[in-house]
């Protein structure tokens, strides 16, 4: 059935929302797609449900070719598997926790691991009935703490899921690659450029983690990448270890005075006032030719609260090379489950021999902060810092620093710790070359959970041997409504949203631009035969809508296939417009229909 404008559910806005950060919110808003009902959770409209149901068709599709079945999990949950699995705390403040009239303990799914497990283990119990793959299509809830830009981080937000489950590793891997390949053939169906990239495997462990991401200004997520083909986002980029240095001959530590220099570029201004150069040869970053100090020679002490799922709070340092700084999700990934923050005024309070500004990872009496003698806080180290490595950094004297401070002679960590900021020109881990960075948005991840979430709630199966084995699993994502945000942030101009043809709301739009009965009966003759043609129609028979009106309306919409019914249509002449590359052509009606039925 043709759909008509002037009874159709639509208002558009000639004026951006006060709240949008970013186009595809300004632009989904002003079209009539989506309305804003709380920060972070939206109403969808019915052209923004049209354009939501041809994305979800085209997995659907690839869903049904990759041989997964559908299935639908409701949103609210009890606590209980969740409790099992440790999610249930260890979600913090990520979720939304109520309780029922009774006193029991229910959340808004963020996710829905547990369920698809106790799925599975009420249902099979035979290796026979693996390999299988489920999925579904359902709304998410997560409490974000700063909700922002539209779509593409909200509160609420619509996922396909899938989970499969096999018995052996060998199925697991044959499983995951049909997933992969079918969200290869999702993104391209979409036309969305995507980069996979390694990613971090998480608490839950397994061999393989990956993720889509959309290279786009307005990511969140920064990755890296080379020509020679490595990519990974920041979190699971590896640092390439330099090889220890020999460090005979090199001077004992020297402290000496640094008053006011309780940063590293104050420190870096007053070495080079007041110490000779670096020495050519040196151990460390010094090298020949070097006449200055730099942020490069020292070693920086971060001092992290970590919050732990108990309550308890610990205090880490971290020794990294001056010029670089802590990455927040790097920092998060390296210590979860924690919680990880900066240090407070508190927590330096309660020890006092961190002397704020001045520390390091060694004393004048040898204690090192990584001993029970000294501060009993772990000391980790960057990859960086190996043995042989000279530095200047804190004296844990206040006003004070040294220099020649060598690594794996003068003071050793507790461990290493990937937290320092990655930058353009490091060394890719698998030796292809230095990496540039890139900004990209998550619109899906392939995760192999391995056996987590099975041993945890108990999904076993007989295997041939009738001997009872527990089943692995893999855990595949795509972000339905963020995909849309990231389409309507591609597919725009100055006018408003263009949209690819697979997801458009319409495929053609039609508009009677004129006052005149012909126009309207054209129009009308049109849009139907657009319509027995097999094309969903929409058709702008506003009377008492000017047609620059409709002209800026079809614009904001977005259909790119638009039929201009104007002062021609007596002669039998109608205007072909297409939105995606401006042409503009004059056919008959007849014709318009061929080629727009062609396509």
């Amino acid at each position: 059935m043709v759909t008509r404008l002037s009874n159709f559910f639509l208002r558009t806005l000639r004026e951006d929302p006060a709240d949008a950060e970013v186009a595809s919110h300004r632009l989904l808003v002003r079209a009539g797609y989506i309305r804003r009902a709380a920060p972070g959770i939206f109403t969808w409209l019915p052209l923004g449900l049209r354009v939501k149901a041809k994305i979800e068709g085209i997995i659907r599709d690839e869903m049904t070719r990759a041989g997964a079945f559908e299935v639908h999990f409701p949103a609210l949950l009890p606590r209980e598997p969740y409790e099992a699995s440790g999610r249930w705390t260890s979600y913090g403040d990520g979720i939304f926790r109520l309780q029922d009239r009774r006193g029991a303990d229910y959340l808004l799914a963020p996710t829905h691991e547990e369920m698809f497990t106790l799925l599975v283990k009420d249902l099979y119990s035979s290796y026979k009935d693996l390999p299988l793959t489920i999925y579904q299509i359902q709304d998410k809830y997560r409490d974000e703490a700063r909700p922002r830009a539209g779509l593409l981080r909200g509160r609420e937000f619509t996922m396909k899921d899938a989970y499969s489950f096999d018995y052996t590793d060998e199925g697991q891997d044959a499983s995951y690659q049909a997933q992969r390949d079918a969200y290869e053939r999702i993104f391209q169906r979409l036309g969305l450029e995507y980069v996979i990239v390694a990613a971090d495997n998480g608490l839950m462990g397994g061999a393989r983690s990956e993720e889509f991401l959309h290279p786009t200004p307005v990511g969140e997520d920064t990755f890296v990448r080379t020509v020679g083909g490595y990519a990974a986002n920041v979190e699971a980029f590896t640092t390439v270890v330099p090889d220890p240095i020999p460090f005979d001959g090199i001077g004992a530590p020297v402290i000496f005075d640094s008053p006011n220099t309780p940063t590293i570029q104050t420190l870096v201004d007053h070495s080079n006032v007041h110490l000779d150069a670096p020495a050519s040869g040196i151990a460390g970053p010094a090298t020949d030719g070097v006449t200055q100090w730099s942020a490069a020679h020292t070693l920086k002490n971060v001092v992290l609260a970590l919050t732990h799922l108990d309550g308890t709070r610990e205090l880490v340092v971290v020794g990294i090379p001056g010029d670089r700084d802590i990455d927040d999700k790097r920092a998060e990934v390296a210590f979860a489950p924690a919680a990880v923050e900066a240090a407070t005024a508190e927590d330096f309070e309660k020890h006092p021999l961190l002397v704020k500004g001045y520390i390091g990872p060694w004393s004048e009496t040898g204690a090192v902060l990584g001993e029970e003698s000294a501060t009993g806080i772990r000391f980790l180290l960057d990859p960086r810092v190996v043995d042989g490595t000279a530095w200047v950094t804190g004296a844990n004297i206040d006003q004070k620093h040294v220099h020649t401070l060598v690594a794996g002679r003068d003071f050793t960590g507790d461990g290493f710790v990937e937290v320092a900021n990655v930058r353009p020109g490091d060394a890719a881990p698998d030796g292809s070359g230095p990496v540039e960075l890139a900004r990209g948005m998550e619109i899906g991840h392939v995760f192999q959970l391995g056996r987590f979430f099975a041993e945890t709630l108990g999904l076993k199966v007989l295997d041939e041997n009738g001997k009872l084995v527990t089943v692995t699993m893999g855990s595949y994502g795509i972000g339905v409504t963020r995909i849309l945000a990231n389409l309507a942030e591609l597919n725009n101009d100055d006018k408003g949203l263009v949209w690819p043809a697979s997801v458009a709301p319409f495929d053609v739009h039609v508009v009677a631009a004129g006052r005149e009965s012909v126009m309207f009966d054209v129009a009308e003759h049109l849009s139907a035969d657009l319509e027995a043609a097999g094309l969903e129609v929409l058709y702008d028979d506003r009377p008492k809508v000017s047609p620059g009106v409709k002209f800026g309306d079809a614009e904001l919409v977005g259909v790119p296939k638009i039929v201009i019914v104007g002062r021609g249509a007596a002669d039998g002449q109608v205007e072909l417009w297409d939105r995606r590359t401006g042409d503009r052509e004059v056919v008959s009606p007849a014709d318009a229909v061929a080629r727009l039925s062609a396509r």
